[in-house]
């Protein structure tokens, strides 16, 4: 796949069919995925590959609960409006994809959101080359339980920032409408 068509096949895919993601595809994604500029080379990028569909739906339930606690703690909260949808049982934050990849790193480091946007972006793009699809699911973060953690893998020195749910998609949706760049000024 060319850069160009890589560029216009990534999507947000949530509908994926019921065929799992080889291992070994997965680590070759990973291995690519470590190629992403981090700041002073720090590559602070860890990964969980997850694959266990039972697993992915405890963890889904552990995240929908922890946000409709911190919205009943803030009634005002931007997420009151994803209340309805997290409390419908049916709902499975990570679409009921084969796989989902969490991206971790350590607590404290100060560029870890910009180094896995980045290592993200890279996963995001080997996958697309794959015919696969991702999406980032912000709702899969919130994963506070310890023995949930500690059966992740978590260690206690890290966080999770990113969870990117991963499969073959059924279909690939049209690229949502861009805007052209907003250049501010040349000098």
């Amino acid at each position: 796949m060319d850069y160009q068509a890589l560029l216009k096949n990534r999507r947000a895919i949530r509908d994926f069919q019921d065929r799992e993601v080889p291992l070994s595809v997965l680590k070759e994604m990973l291995q690519e995925t470590c190629l992403a500029p981090t700041a002073s080379n720090g590559q602070p990028c860890q990964f969980i590959i997850i694959r266990d569909r039972r697993f992915m739906k405890r963890l889904s339930t552990e995240s929908k609960n922890n946000f409709l606690a911190d919205v009943a703690k803030d009634p005002a909260s931007p997420l009151k409006k994803y209340e309805a949808m997290l409390r419908d049982e049916q709902f499975n934050i990570f679409y009921n994809a084969p796989c989902v990849v969490y991206f971790i790193g350590p607590k404290g480091v100060g560029s870890l959101d910009v180094d896995t946007g980045l290592t993200a972006a890279y996963f995001m793009f080997a996958a697309t080359a794959r015919g696969l699809g991702t999406c980032w699911i912000g709702m899969g973060t919130p994963v506070r339980t310890p023995e949930i953690l500690k059966e992740m893998g978590v260690p206690g020195d890290c966080e999770i920032v990113a969870p990117i749910i991963v499969g073959y998609p059924k279909d690939i949706p049209a690229a949502s409408e861009r805007h052209d760049p907003v250049i501010l000024k040349v000098i």
